[in-house]
């Protein structure tokens, strides 16, 4: 097979090869479930909101209930994957973003990472939440909002249902 820059999958069984070798990619959810997992041929750095000040009522366009995770896996850690960005278009729900994490956990499962570090610079993530998650404060800063996620070889069970099994 070879290699393709970008390459989407539909199916999770069929992208766990994927997974395994390529850092940057991006899952997909829509109404709580898994939609795809996209994979690209380098890291998320910047998103528009962090350009141009859109509020913090801000949804993507497109159709309603959909969840987008963009996450790294840096070259000089490849014990660790980054949770670089979370968007979601309007009316997403609590489910479809849950969705979106138990599957980066899956990702890191199978990817074999001891952790997941993200900066949550969103307040709509309440303190509450991203511990009843299982992410711990990390590194605090007086302007970011640092969590980790670690696993170092127990990982939560996926109880997410994915297409192919």
């Amino acid at each position: 097979m070879t290699y393709q820059p970008w390459q989407t999958f539909y199916d999770w069984d069929a992208a766990r090869n994927a997974i395994r070798s390529r850092r940057y990619g991006i899952l997909e959810t829509s109404a709580g479930k898994f939609a795809a997992i996209h994979f690209r041929p380098w890291p998320k750095l910047i998103a528009w909101p962090e350009i141009w000040p859109v509020g913090p009522t801000y949804h993507a366009r497109g159709k309603s209930d959909r969840c987008l995770l963009y996450f790294n896996q840096p070259l000089g850690h490849s014990n660790f994957l980054a949770l670089k960005y979370l968007v979601s278009t309007s009316e997403t729900s609590l489910a479809t973003v849950l969705a979106s994490m138990t599957l980066l956990d899956a990702v890191a499962e199978i990817k074999g990472t001891d952790a997941i570090l993200s900066d949550v610079a969103n307040t709509r993530f309440s303190d509450r939440l991203i511990n009843r998650l299982g992410w711990q404060s990390h590194k605090p800063q007086r302007w970011h909002r640092n969590y980790i996620k670690r696993f170092y070889g127990q990982y939560p069970d996926t109880c997410l249902p994915l297409p192919g099994r």
